[in-house]
């Protein structure tokens, strides 16, 4: 047998399995998910028939963001993402921990969201006579409570399970864009609803900067796959062609499943309640057995939920082992192997957002909003690493991109983009608990004369020895 590949540091290599088409299923897998099958009703509310606009705005958003990440992750093809550009850039200790705990607080709010998505349809689907209220917060916190017993065991990335899973997800959109297509071959949709536009006391470019803002949420996705560069053969040349791919083909099913929606059900009535896309089908395909697709639906925000969780605990536990949290939060069960008071913590942080804020589209837009932030700071990145000279070539975008990439990014996640003072509140109670835990941790280090270890942001997801 050959000897295991190591690193500079004497730990293993991570084994390259991934080629083209793994890594293309891994990213329309990430990407699809909670954001379509929960928030097509609340964009619809926000600009009427023309639903499939935000959407082609929040792509082309996140298509300019993409650029950026493909000459990052090119030129340093290494796990890390965000947290590795951010540190090489700027060299901040303080800065680089920032950027990694809005993504870990981007994970919560994203597996939040799919849990209230999961109870919404699950009350539908199992016929439990609730749509509100405590009942629909009850059966989040218990979903959410059993994410952390699946955490806690220990749940492997493998590829081939996000195979099965992206099918699955998949799978329920193509439904609603066949159930559209029928109604347009029968005449039965309207699909003159496209072009209306109902955005209330904005004007036409404030209600879709607004929506824009919650459809981004449904983009999201794209930026974790630059974390399994080490697992995949030939980064730097198969990266470019297989994420813009992605991300072209989860923008056509996004806009067609937009489309298909509006013509189905009208705006006012698909922005009522959690469950849009089960409305679709219901309206277009009378005969189609509904528990099916909510339990397609119900599956798709479960997958969402789990790998959005398993991240973001594993984050704190990176950090902790960074010296940058404390040390209890990166305590591992000594059979299970898995980082148990760093799932403790995202799960309590979790369990609280489904209790206090609980509504979809405030998560989902906290989400957008921590994203969007983080998103801002890597398109600066790419401008401050050109000086930055690599042996070998990698993907360079051009300059005037990740410059549109950080304007648009920045602005979207501003108050002036129509963004909700409850989404500012939710982002800065998340982020105020990492800086809080941080500043102990330095007031704990002085005090016992321990310093901190140099920064190794690839530390913040490749977790160590956990499962």
């Amino acid at each position: 047998m050959a000897d295991t590949v190591r690193t500079e540091t004497g730990q293993p290599s991570l084994k390259r399995v991934m080629g083209p088409g793994l890594l293309l299923l891994f990213i329309v897998g990430d990407i699809l998910g909670t954001g379509i099958y929960a928030l097509t009703g609340q964009v619809a509310a926000q600009v009427g028939g023309v639903v499939w606009l935000p959407f082609v705005v929040a792509f082309l958003v996140a298509l300019v963001t993409a650029f950026s990440y493909l000459e990052l992750v090119t030129k340093y093809p290494q796990a890390a993402g965000a947290a590795l550009y951010t540190h090489k850039a700027f060299g901040i200790h303080f800065v680089t921990f920032l950027v990694a705990f809005t993504v870990m607080s981007s994970g919560i709010t994203s597996a939040s969201t799919a849990a209230r998505a999961f109870s919404a349809n699950a009350a539908e689907v199992f016929g439990l006579g609730i749509s509100d209220g405590i009942g629909i917060t009850l059966i989040g916190l218990a979903f959410m409570g059993l994410v952390a017993l699946v955490n806690h065991r220990g749940v492997g990335e493998s590829v081939k399970a996000n195979v099965v899973l992206t099918c699955v997800e998949l799978t329920g959109l193509l439904i609603v864009i066949g159930v559209g297509l029928w109604a347009l071959g029968v005449g039965e949709g309207d699909f003159s609803r496209v072009t209306e536009i109902e955005t209330g006391d904005r004007s036409l470019v404030g209600g879709v900067i607004a929506a824009t803002g919650l459809a981004f949420f449904a983009m999201v996705g794209f930026e974790d796959s630059v974390n399994m560069a080490e697992e995949c053969h030939e980064p730097k040349r198969i990266f470019p062609k297989v994420l813009l791919a992605g991300l072209l083909a989860t923008g056509l099913i996004y806009v067609l499943v937009s489309v298909s929606a509006i013509a189905l059900v009208p705006a006012d009535a698909l922005s009522q309640g959690d469950t849009p896309l089960l409305q679709v089908v219901e309206a277009g395909a009378p005969g189609f057995p509904l528990g099916v697709f909510g339990v397609i639906t119900m599956f798709a925000v479960a997958n969402s939920a789990l790998i959005n969780m398993l991240m973001a605990s594993r984050l704190v536990y990176g950090m902790s082992n960074q010296g940058v949290l404390p040390p209890l939060l990166g305590k591992v069960h000594p059979t299970r192997r898995t980082p148990t008071t760093a799932i403790l913590f995202t799960t309590a942080l979790a369990f609280g957002l489904i209790t206090f804020v609980g509504a979809v589209p405030a998560l989902g837009g906290t989400t957008a909003l921590l994203l969007l932030g983080v998103f801002t700071v890597v398109n600066i990145a790419v401008l401050v690493l050109r000086k930055d000279e690599v042996d070998g070539d990698h993907f360079r975008t051009p300059t005037v991109l990740p410059v549109i990439g950080a304007l648009a990014c920045g602005f979207l996640a501003t108050p002036w983009a129509g963004r909700p003072s409850e989404q500012y509140r939710i982002a800065g109670i998340l982020l105020g608990i990492g800086v809080l835990l941080w500043v102990v941790t330095v007031l704990v280090q002085r005090r016992t004369g321990q310093a901190a270890p140099p920064l190794d942001p690839d530390r913040f997801t490749k977790g160590g020895p956990v499962n």
